[in-house]
């Protein structure tokens, strides 16, 4: 498990990146061989089981959710207004309509939590409450990291970091984070698809590493996993 900041191309985010770059590149009239193609990631997804719900039944865990699909036609609008969610890149209808399935999916499966933590944009905002409901606590340092230079992306990947570390203080209850996937990237080698629930164990702030990755709930997995937990 890797839990340092990653700022090279063989992150997750470099790869996006790079990839990105090579298909301007190669759009300008330069040929694709001429540039070096993203690396496949080593991180491997863990799919989180029955075990592993059981795991959150008993608390003291981390659930970081990446916000709702998205409609990347409308991008943020820079300097973004936190305040004007017309400004920022929003949720789609499907979005949306899956996030509330997947609120009754987290209902149905008896997961103990008291702490729900927003990422002060409005797609993370709301994505929190069709999913764990409200109230939410906005945590205005929780940003989106991926449209910051390096010198303000800082503070936010800090947050992160602090949120996924930080024990979790009421015993037999987890702590929710909902905000972005490129926070995650810039801690290891992950970047999580929208919707997705990562589940982490924090380790303390103190200690290096500072939280342990432990599996992932994709919005495709949800099936499966009802069957294992004969959930409704």
């Amino acid at each position: 498990m890797h839990n340092t900041t990653t700022r090279h191309c063989s992150s997750a985010l470099g790869r996006l990146c790079l990839g990105v770059l090579t298909a301007l590149l190669t759009t300008g009239g330069v040929w694709a061989a001429d540039v070096q193609a993203p690396t496949a990631t080593r991180f491997q997804v863990v799919k989180a089981d029955k075990e592993h719900i059981e795991l959150l039944r008993r608390g003291g865990l981390v659930v970081y959710m990446r916000h709702g699909a998205t409609d990347a036609r409308f991008p943020d609008q820079i300097p973004v207004k936190l305040d004007h969610c017309a400004n920022q890149r929003p949720l789609t209808d499907a979005g949306r309509a899956q996030l509330d399935q997947i609120g009754s999916f987290v209902r149905s499966i008896r997961v103990p939590y008291t702490t729900v933590i927003s990422s002060p944009f409005c797609r993370a905002q709301e994505s929190a409450e069709r999913v764990f409901g409200k109230p939410i606590e906005v945590d205005l340092m929780l940003r989106y990291t991926a449209t910051m230079p390096a010198s303000e992306k800082k503070p936010a990947v800090a947050r992160t970091r602090h949120w996924l570390s930080e024990k979790v203080a009421e015993a037999g209850t987890n702590r929710v984070v909902v905000a972005h996937g490129p926070n995650i990237a810039e801690l290891m080698d992950y970047l999580p698809p929208e919707a997705t629930l990562v589940i982490f164990r924090p380790l303390g702030s103190a200690a290096e590493p500072s939280f342990e990755y432990i599996a992932s709930i994709e919005a495709k997995h949800w099936p499966e996993l009802l069957m294992q937990l004969g959930a409704p």
